[in-house]
């Protein structure tokens, strides 16, 4: 315990199960319950190395080739001249005793573990189906005369090290593909983490500043914002006047004016003005930490698939062991001569059929074969759990921008309040835009370019945080940006046009432009519905899923995006939390939920549902997060990926029909239950090539997914 503890505090990791939560240790490894690898309860430093990764990677190298060179043995001809039977069983022999005792070396210490504990599962079968295969051939190349003549050719008993090395190999692979994806996973988190700063400015009572490590900031510390810095901590304004990013709260790329009295959130992007602030929130307690925390909460969750394989193993792996004592007993006290060799032989066969290669591949390939074609649907899907849970999916929660809105702000209409020109409004408004490098003013300067219009050169340029821009255009005084704005500036405004209200109505934003005290037009620029969304959605729909919208906008903008896509639920001004916490309260209503979004700010809801689903043109944050990735950000990618969910699952249940099937049959047969009726007897050869047809079947029936239709 000593020592656990010393490893904890030396790293900062603490693991635990995903199936077990109530497993808690400070060393990786395996969980003494099930045996499913332990993950960090937070995501561990970068300098931190996962040292079973490793491990598994190093040994799936080196045997892969020491396995295939077993394999490409056992299918060489028998009468063969260059190889005697003898020579090349023995030849497999020492190619495959390192793939088992040091390749496979991990997998019998958690088959021990489930004996010892008396929790059977999956390592159970497998180090059982290897022990008896590789113990097996050992027998019959030690001691061949103790082997009925029946089971011997030309004083050889046949061997099965392919069988006992492959099974080794793959089960490496998985777990270094697990292994990968867990890592994968906490990169993710880390990236969280490094949003924020790593140092902050404290002020001190005389007035002198000093940088500090974010790690030595306490609650109460007066800390020094200066321009085009990040805000440390949470906490509030004290003095000082500016605008902040808070997109990586809210996904929306408007600058929140902040003054004193105003909350601020750490890692959220200071703008032009500097701020003294308060600390109020540090650590663990602040926003980010909490996302990161609710993301690394819900990523821990497995898919039911993995629980039900556990409690199947539950009764399966006893009742194949209670089937080969069973066959061994029986024919040792009831069979011919030699009945104890006998036995023997049918309880090994039992064990060979019984090894869950069928069954350890009717999962694995149906999903790599459905990766590979939702791949070329432009659809990536992380994990099993999302394409066993996607197809079942019965609501639905979207992000507005980026998701629904295409996230990029376009130029929209331009009109004139005056004698000047619409072109001559729309350069002058765009020749001040380029001081700004606001997405509003890039939306402007595109459209003016688009028309071909000179801009020109501005001077005395200035940024009204939250309100718009001023400044000299060819000698003018202009002012562009909100009503308040021009009000602020004493220009003159006689009433809001009808077209104004209408354009506001559908989601855009208007920015009036003043010359001289004196209003001349506005432009309008507005952020579009993505090609494919409307239609997207009325698929959804019309295939009985309940669609809603969750966004960190404005209840007038939210409101006319929904109108435009036909959405009739939907909630405004969200933040992270209240968007994972909407999925939590629809998921305890029993509802089967997925959320769809492309920014930091969806992570935890994305995290938290039964399917998260990023678009590929958002944030890297959010498809780590996520489940499954549209590459394109097009919705109808969605209708494509749960055509192809919906067929895995069908496919997946019945590959592990074929498994079982497989296993129903075999077993009695390997154990000689026609034998008394017709003088059947399956060998363990016969046995092998049974198994190795169970998962052909497997194989072949999977391999139907590539053909998987999947329309917009």
């Amino acid at each position: 315990m000593v020592r656990g503890m010393e490893t904890r505090q030396h790293s900062g990791v603490l693991y635990t199960c995903p199936m077990h939560p109530a497993v808690r240790q400070a060393v990786p490894g395996a969980c003494p319950q099930c045996g499913m690898a332990l993950e960090s309860v937070m995501p561990a430093p970068a300098s931190v190395v996962v040292p079973e990764l490793v491990d598994f990677t190093l040994r799936f190298w080196w045997t892969l080739p020491l396995s295939l060179g077993v394999l490409v043995l056992a299918m060489s001809a028998h009468g063969s001249e260059a190889w005697s039977a003898g020579a090349r069983s023995w030849l497999e022999g020492v190619l495959a005793t390192p793939v088992v005792v040091w390749g496979g070396a991990p997998f019998f210490v958690r088959w021990w573990h489930s004996l010892r504990q008396r929790r059977l599962n999956m390592w159970t079968l497998i180090g059982t189906g290897v022990g008896a295969a590789y113990g097996y051939s050992l027998a019959a190349l030690g001691w061949p005369t103790a082997f009925p003549m029946a089971l011997r050719e030309q004083g050889h008993v046949g061997v099965y090290f392919e069988a006992a090395a492959l099974i080794v190999s793959l089960t490496l692979l998985g777990q270094v593909l697990e292994g990968r994806a867990r890592a994968n996973t906490s990169a993710a988190l880390r990236a969280l983490l490094d949003l924020a700063p790593k140092v902050a400015r404290r002020v001190r009572g005389e007035g002198q500043e000093e940088d500090v490590p974010l790690a030595h900031v306490q609650v109460g510390d007066q800390l020094r914002v200066r321009p085009g810095e990040k805000i440390p901590v949470d906490g509030v304004v004290l003095a000082g006047h500016s605008s902040v990013d808070e997109s990586m709260l809210t996904g929306e790329a408007m600058p929140v004016e902040k003054q004193a009295g105003d909350d601020v959130v750490g890692a959220t992007l200071n703008g032009t003005g500097a701020l003294l602030m308060r600390a109020d929130k540090v650590g663990a307690a602040t926003v980010l930490a909490q996302i990161v925390e609710l993301v690394a909460r819900a990523q821990r969750t497995r898919a039911p698939m993995q629980r039900m394989a556990d409690r199947v193993s539950a009764w399966f792996v006893p009742a194949v062991l209670v089937s080969a004592l069973l066959t061994w007993v029986a024919w040792g006290l009831y069979g011919p001569e030699p009945a104890w060799t006998y036995a023997a032989v049918n309880a090994v066969a039992v064990l060979i059929i019984a090894c869950p290669c069928a069954l350890g591949l009717a999962t694995p390939m149906s999903i790599m074969v459905a990766s590979g074609r939702a791949a070329q649907a432009g659809v990536l899907f992380r994990d099993a759990e999302a394409i066993e849970r996607l197809g079942a999916i019965d609501t639905l929660i979207i992000d507005k921008t980026g998701t629904v809105t295409e996230g990029r702000p376009r130029f929209l209409e331009v009109q004139a309040l005056g004698e000047l020109p619409v072109n001559e409004v729309l350069r002058l408004a765009a020749s001040l835009e380029l001081g700004s490098e606001h997405a509003l003013a890039t939306a402007v300067v595109a459209g003016a370019r688009a028309r071909a219009l000179t801009l020109s050169p501005t001077v005395n340029f200035q940024s009204v945080t939250g309100l718009g821009v001023r400044g000299e255009v060819d000698g003018q005084r202009l002012v562009l940006g909100s009503e308040a704005l021009l009000q602020q500036a004493g220009a003159q405004m006689q009433s809001t046009p009808s077209t104004v209200d209408r354009l506001r109505a559908e989601g855009a934003t208007v920015m009036f432009l003043a010359s001289h005290g004196q209003a001349v037009g506005w432009v309008a620029v507005s952020d579009p519905i993505k090609e494919g969304a409307v239609s997207a959605l009325q698929q959804l729909r019309a295939a009985g899923i309940r669609i809603l919208m969750a966004t960190g906008d404005s209840q007038l903008t939210a409101a006319a995006v929904a109108r435009q896509v036909g959405i009739t639920e939907f909630v405004s001004d969200c933040q992270p939390a209240d968007k994972a916490a909407w999925v939590a309260r629809l998921r305890r209503e029993g509802a089967h939920v997925a959320m769809a979004g492309d920014g930091i700010n969806d992570a935890p809801a994305l995290a938290a549902a039964e399917v998260g689903i990023a678009m590929g043109t958002g944030t890297d944050i959010a498809m780590s997060s996520a489940q499954v990735t549209l590459v394109k950000g097009d919705l109808r990618g969605l209708v494509r990926a749960r055509t192809i969910s919906r067929a895995a699952v069908v496919n997946m249940r019945q590959n592990l029909g074929f498994a079982f099937l497989y296993n129903a049959l075999g077993v009695p047969l390997a154990a000689g239950v026609l034998y008394p009726v017709l003088g059947l007897l399956l060998s363990p050869m016969v046995a092998a090539v049974a198994m190795s047809l169970s998962s052909v079947s497997v194989i072949v029936n999977a391999l139907r997914l590539r053909y998987a239709v999947v329309t917009d």
